[in-house]
């Protein structure tokens, strides 16, 4: 069975090795993503320099979106408790910013290259996805990305993404691109606008792309939508309008689930006069402030569940829609290839039986023309040679000619990653030596069926261990510790005399 090459097994030995420190119970996460590779590398599915364990994020993982001067890199500043990020009201960076902790209290801003050159980050080989926006995009990937450290407790254990701006730009394509990217990588993502724009719908184009395709998302839950600078609105005659007017712009995309929050920053918000109203905007600052501060400690948990979760997804996809989809192309390989096939037998029936109408005097001259063939066996079974190679030709030639039409069918119907994991893929399944009626794709046999079981097995005990780790239902783990910690603190008596625990330790 293909094996992946020298630098992915060292990458994901790596990998291993880290979370044995960090978070042991996903090591059996990474082995099950191994064996799933093997089965990718069989079908045709990865190439060996490839894995389906660095398709993901290891780390937990937030992302920030929203439009410019949306309030993004405050918000991140005012969490880190550090002025990391460039603040204002015009674009002030145009690259994702991956932002994770460091020992170090000096900050350092690394190139794009550190994230596209390894896999633990997210943006891992993104300089590939670059080049799929337009050729040799890929070598300009500092000009996207870039990696900055920072000396704050609360990035312990997390990563988050700071993105540019959504309105209109030079590298729009390769922007929309990415950030789609790092959403499906994302464990939390939060969608900033800006309070002070009274036009919501003046801002269609960028509801649709951060908001539009939400609601056919599984893990929808995982948006929160933030409404910032609300302290702007404090001077209207009812700031509650401008609140539901954002609500019902995200209502007309088709937002159905996700949270809206209403923050503005202390330091920077509007003097609001009223004391009554002042308090009431401070209250609901403070309570949505809070509640996404929650969130965004619980992301460590939730990237362990989503992990697992993918690994049984891609376990799941090459089952129910890789193996069928591959099925279906050699199906209509075969009868592309059956149709020429009989097309050649009937043209050689023609053939022959419109030897039968020439006149007798021709017939008898061929006769007489394989009379000596027929008599030698010799002369028999080259004919017969020849006869069989001109048709392996021909069967051949049907096969070429059908694996075209097959490849050219997989580039419309598919969108451009998909049609080359297919292709791939196909193309093992028409190899000369394959016979257009095997029962099975190329890889896809008894024991990868059996491997993949095991690894969907494996996942869903990898959510039992997790459950058995974050939760207690029975209240076992408490009463335990209670009675542990009862013991603990019970007074000892030593030669008929009663003296506290403390004291006899």
């Amino acid at each position: 069975m293909p094996r992946a090459d020298k630098t992915i097994r060292k990458r994901l030995k790596s990998l291993e090795l880290h979370l044995q420190e960090e978070n042991p119970v996903l090591v059996s996460a990474v082995e099950g993503f191994r064996d799933l590779s093997r089965i990718g590398y069989a079908m045709g599915l990865l190439k060996p320099s490839e894995s389906y364990a660095t398709q993901i994020s290891w780390w937990p993982l937030v992302s920030i979106l929203g439009t410019f001067s949306a309030g993004k890199s405050t918000f991140i500043n005012q969490y880190l408790s550090y002025p990391l990020q460039d603040t204002g009201n015009q674009a002030v960076d145009d690259k994702f910013t991956v932002i994770c902790y460091s020992d170090e209290k000096d900050v350092r801003t690394l190139p794009g290259l550190a994230l596209d050159a390894d896999p633990r980050f997210p943006f891992y080989r993104t300089s590939q996805e670059l080049d799929k926006v337009e050729s040799g995009e890929g070598r300009r990937i500092d000009a996207y990305l870039q990696l900055k450290t920072c000396h704050s407790e609360n990035l312990k254990g997390l990563i988050a993404i700071d993105s540019p701006g959504f309105d209109a730009d030079e590298q729009r394509s390769a922007t929309l691109r990415l950030t789609n990217h790092i959403i499906d990588l994302s464990d939390l993502v939060l969608v900033f606008f800006d309070a002070r724009h009274p036009e919501p719908g003046a801002m269609s184009d960028t509801l649709a792309h951060l908001v539009g395709a939400t609601k056919d998302r599984a893990d929808s839950s995982k948006f929160l939508y933030i409404l910032n600078q609300i302290d702007t609105t404090a001077r209207e005659d009812n700031p509650e309008e401008v609140v539901g007017a954002w609500q019902r712009a995200l209502a007309r995309e088709g937002l159905t689930a996700g949270r809206f929050y209403s923050i503005y920053d202390r330091e920077a918000s509007v003097p609001i006069e009223n004391e009554a109203l002042r308090r009431r905007f401070e209250w609901k600052r403070d309570q949505d402030l809070s509640e996404i501060h929650n969130r965004i400690e619980q992301v460590t948990v939730e990237r362990a569940y989503r992990i697992v979760g993918s690994l049984e997804k891609r376990a799941q996809e090459i089952e129910d829609h890789y193996v069928p989809t591959i099925l279906n192309l050699i199906a209509r390989w075969r009868k592309i290839v059956l149709r020429w096939d009989m097309g050649w037998l009937l043209l050689a029936a023609a053939l022959a039986g419109g030897a039968t109408l020439l006149p007798p005097a021709i017939r008898d001259t061929l006769a007489g023309w394989f009379a000596p063939i027929a008599a030698k066996p010799l002369y028999m079974v080259i004919a017969g040679s020849v006869l069989a190679g001109i048709a392996l030709y021909l069967h051949f030639t049907s096969r070429r000619w059908g694996s075209r039409k097959v490849l050219r069918e997989i580039s419309a119907e598919n969108e451009q990653e998909e049609a080359a994991l297919l292709t791939n893929a196909f193309l093992r399944n028409s190899q000369a030596w394959r016979s257009i009626f095997e029962p099975d794709p190329v890889g896809w046999n008894g024991r990868n069926r059996r491997v993949l079981e095991e690894i969907v097995s494996g996942a869903n005990q990898l959510v039992q261990t997790l459950n058995d780790r974050f939760t207690d239902p029975s209240g076992k783990r408490v009463a335990t510790a209670q009675k542990a910690e009862k013991e603990e603190s019970a007074p000892v008596v030593v030669t008929g005399e009663v003296i506290p625990r403390e004291e006899s330790v």
